[in-house]
């Protein structure tokens, strides 16, 4: 087994043990579902982290398009964009990252988009998201990034719940790639 697929088959332990949960589950989608990923518990961890952060840049570097800022919905996107951004400096080819707010700063710039000043002007940013179940929080974000004036170029996700996002983006125009898919985290290893 190559490198990759051991930090693959890793990660896919880390987000077992820490963010997969049995139950009765509401989501933010208001649907109810027998499991639930909780992705912050796995982004938040140090492995976690650097693992989501190495495979996302790896899949944004593999597209081979020019990404000048990588960024997502806060809360569940902002430690995904940070890890993002310095695996990116690591690798040498440094991306920086943006959070998009859920509402407009209230004060100072008033600005749903945190980290401007480092984004090129009519940029192509890639958006990153821990698990999408029907991608409204995504074309949530596409709208506002768009409204600023820049272009979305890639969509990345750790996990995809398999429940119609990918679809709905694709109907959107926007492609989704994931390190992960439900069917893929069920598998036994």
């Amino acid at each position: 087994m190559n490198a990759k697929n051991d930090e693959y088959s890793r990660l896919k332990e880390i987000i077992r043990e820490k963010s997969w949960r049995r139950g009765t589950f509401t989501l933010t989608s208001g649907r109810t579902s027998d499991f639930y990923i909780d992705g912050k518990q796995t982004t938040l961890s140090a492995e976690g982290a650097y693992l989501c952060g190495k495979l996302l840049y790896q899949l944004i570097a593999a597209d081979r398009q020019a990404i000048s800022a990588v960024g997502g919905m806060t809360l569940g996107a902002d430690p995904l964009v940070t890890a993002v951004a310095i695996a990116s400096h690591l690798a040498g080819h440094p991306i920086p990252a943006f959070i998009v707010r859920k509402e407009a700063k209230g004060h100072g710039t008033g600005n749903f988009i945190e980290g401007l000043s480092n984004m090129p002007a009519g940029g192509v940013v890639a958006l990153v998201e821990d698990v999408v179940t029907t991608g409204g929080t995504l074309l949530k974000v596409i709208e506002r990034v768009r409204a600023a004036g820049f272009r979305v170029g890639l969509l990345v996700t750790v996990v995809d719940r398999q429940e119609g996002g990918a679809e709905a983006l694709a109907a959107a125009g926007y492609p989704l790639k994931a390190l992960f898919t439900r069917a893929e985290l069920m598998e036994t290893p």
